[in-house]
């Protein structure tokens, strides 16, 4: 059973943004009058808040079905199955902690004895790793926590680019070996590597910050990178289900040009796209229009006061 948790931004009104990001909104100036400068921004947002739970059959994989090293390894791969009894969830009103504790409470209705699997897949942002980290402790639960393989690579390339010239054909070779030992489990052993090498290629400070912050990246999540134990028993080891729920719940809807997103009107909408996508969409109206009944015409005479009218 898989979590994952991630966020996107959607355009608010300044009545609905939080505290701190209306301030900055208040209190921003523009360069030019006429058009926005490098790093300003004409709008502010706030994160809408998206999980997502699912189940697998497991699949066992190898480094070489992931990173395959010529067609024929490619043609002979063998492919992850297709995610089943997926469950969504998102929020512009509550907050990471909210939404996190959500999934764990699906989870739990799924695996009440807890005597399955639960893989937690995620970014690596630190703020959801607290919160997952956090619940899992709180539930008395063990739950393992895999990084998204695919953040992992965007951070290699950050380090590739500060040791090759734009434009070298061998930085794909030098990505593709680093890669190839993360997914054996090297991570601290690769970062390693490339902080040497951006000390024998004698790299000033600037010119070595994609390295050095590929480097402090695979150092620090480390614990979350044990890709050949994931692969072994079959987890995924990217992020693509949530990333695709943030596309279908958030951004094809609200990221619309020129919407402006009340706070009641944004959380609907997010309320109402996620009933949907979980297939619950025939149940949920059903008992809206009972309670839109019971509140309209039942709850005004339940004292019996009045002859009820139908």
């Amino acid at each position: 059973m898989i979590l994952s948790c991630d966020g996107k931004g959607v355009v608010m009104r300044s009545d609905a943004l939080r505290p701190a990001t209306r301030r900055q909104a208040q209190n921003a100036t523009t360069k030019l009058n006429t058009r926005l400068s490098k790093g300003e921004k004409r709008n502010r947002k706030r994160l809408a808040e998206v999980g997502a739970i699912y189940d697998i059959t497991p699949v066992s994989r190898t480094a070489a079905d992931i990173l395959p090293a010529d067609d024929a390894q490619r043609a002979a791969a063998t492919h992850a199955l297709a995610t089943k009894s997926k469950w969504l969830t998102a929020s512009v009103v509550d907050d990471a902690a909210s939404v996190v504790a959500a999934l764990f409470d699906e989870a739990g209705r799924r695996d009440p004895k807890h005597g399955r699997d639960w893989v937690a897949l995620v970014d690596g942002n630190n703020h959801q790793l607290d919160r997952i980290n956090a619940e899992a402790k709180a539930r008395g639960v063990n739950v393992t926590v895999v990084v998204d393989f695919i953040h992992v690579l965007e951070y290699v390339w950050k380090a590739a680019w500060s040791l090759h010239r734009e434009g070298d054909p061998t930085t794909e070779l030098w990505v593709r070996r680093h890669a190839q030992q993360i997914l054996a489990g090297n991570a601290t052993k690769v970062a390693g590597q490339i902080r040497r090498a951006a000390t024998n290629a004698d790299l000033d400070p600037p010119a070595r910050a994609g390295a050095d912050t590929c480097a402090a990246y695979l150092t620090n999540k480390h614990a979350y990178l044990d890709y050949p134990t994931a692969l072994q028993k079959g987890w995924p080891i990217a992020t693509g289900v949530i990333e695709g729920a943030c596309r279908h719940l958030v951004k094809d809807r609200m990221d619309i040009t020129g919407a402006r997103w009340g706070l009641d009107g944004a959380e609907a909408i997010l309320k109402l796209r996620a009933i949907r996508s979980n297939g619950d969409l025939d149940e949920y109206w059903a008992y809206h229009l009972a309670q839109e009944r019971h509140c309209v015409h039942d709850s005004r005479y339940a004292d019996n006061t009045v002859p009820r009218q139908e």
